[in-house]
């Protein structure tokens, strides 16, 4: 119930000490010695209410007739109170400190010293009479409040909206994490499944005819799935710096066993990679390589690298039936995000019962070693 009578984000700092202001106010005008009867006094704090409700849940143009109403009862009162009255000030200059629009900031701040004024005209007799007084700085701290208050308030804000944007990256970052994650389970257990999967099947038919050459595809097997456990072992831990070097020569292993020659060709000298655009083209390789092994029915791969216009080409191409569509499967998805982290791109060229060419485009600014 309370909350609906007084704003929820300001119950805990503001409730306690606006009920004492309120009441050492209603106690001072109700005994106040004027001859006025008590339904005027009465009807003075009903006014003083509504406009200080009226501020505590606005915050535009209402705030400020409210705030305007404010001074001038506060200046009412001070005829009768004295300028002390005039401390009473601060609860308005507060409310005009969490406004929304600057305009009215500004024109509060001109009623702030408007009261000021009159009430040191009215006591001291004249209009510049109260830069005499001991009130004159504490119409300054009442006029310096709200532009304080709204810069803590703007500040607030800011840090709100920088919480929430890092909460967004936060969750950007875990679902990246998990893309990545993805891929790099489909680009490195996939390959290295793929190769059991494929000596298995050929286990099976020569275990009656060849069973020697079964045992020596059957050994295969398992330091294939040793290397399959070092694989996970490795993801576990976190993404690693993978060779390009390294990633060609492992490529070659496995094109081999599967009856594929692997021809490199590099134009020397080529510009160092940083290490994450070398493990994202490695990656890469190793995709295109699973796909030739799965799909391609070849008897050869190239891989060819130059560099032209500040730009690293990196060839990966097979002699196979060209049946490889561009844009589907998780392998041709993975070489676009990961030319797209390079600000790179990627070209597929299919000739059909000729075989594909990947190329993948790096440029050299921004990714050199």
């Amino acid at each position: 119930m309370l909350r609906k009578l007084y704003p929820a984000d300001q119950i805990e700092k503001f409730l306690l000490l606006d009920v004492i202001i309120i009441v050492f106010l209603m106690y001072r005008v109700l005994m106040l010695d004027v001859p006025y009867p008590i339904l005027v006094k009465i009807g003075f704090l009903l006014l003083f209410l509504a406009s200080y409700y009226i501020c505590l849940w606005q915050r535009r143009w209402l705030m400020l007739l409210g705030s305007c109403v404010g001074f001038l009862l506060i200046l009412a009162l001070s005829i009768y109170e004295g300028m002390g009255a005039l401390l009473y000030g601060f609860v308005f200059a507060d409310f005009l400190g969490r406004a929304d629009r600057k305009r009215v900031i500004g024109i509060g701040m001109v009623g702030i010293a408007a009261m000021f004024i009159l009430a040191g005209w009215i006591h001291e007799g004249e209009p510049a009479g109260v830069f005499r007084t001991v009130y004159f700085p504490v119409m300054i701290i009442q006029l310096a409040v709200p532009p304080i208050l709204q810069v803590r308030e703007g500040n607030k804000a800011l840090k709100e909206k920088l919480n929430l944007a890092n909460a967004q990256l936060e969750r950007y970052i875990q679902e990246e994490e998990r893309n990545r994650i993805a891929r790099d389970l489909h680009d490195t257990l996939g390959q290295t499944l793929t190769m059991i999967k494929m000596k298995s099947e050929l286990t099976i038919r020569l275990v009656d005819q060849h069973p020697d050459q079964a045992k020596e595809e059957l050994r295969d097997i398992v330091n294939t799935s040793r290397h399959a456990l070092k694989q996970v072992r490795e993801l576990v831990t976190g993404m690693k710096y993978v060779p390009l070097e390294k990633e060609i020569e492992l490529a070659g292993d496995l094109l081999q066993k599967v009856g594929i020659r692997l021809l490199v060709s590099n134009e020397t000298p080529l510009t160092p990679l940083s290490p994450v655009a070398e493990t994202m083209l490695a990656l890469s390789v190793r995709e295109a390589v699973t796909n030739i092994i799965k799909h391609s029915g070849a008897s050869e791969c190239m891989i060819t690298r130059y560099e032209r216009d500040q730009r690293l080409y990196l060839e990966v191409s097979d002699n196979g039936n060209g049946q490889l569509e561009p844009g589907k499967g998780n392998g041709v998805q993975s070489f676009q995000e990961r030319m797209a982290m390079l600000q790179g791109e990627v070209e597929m060229k299919q000739r059909p019962e000729q075989g594909i060419s990947i190329t993948f485009i790096v440029p050299l600014m921004g990714n050199r070693g």
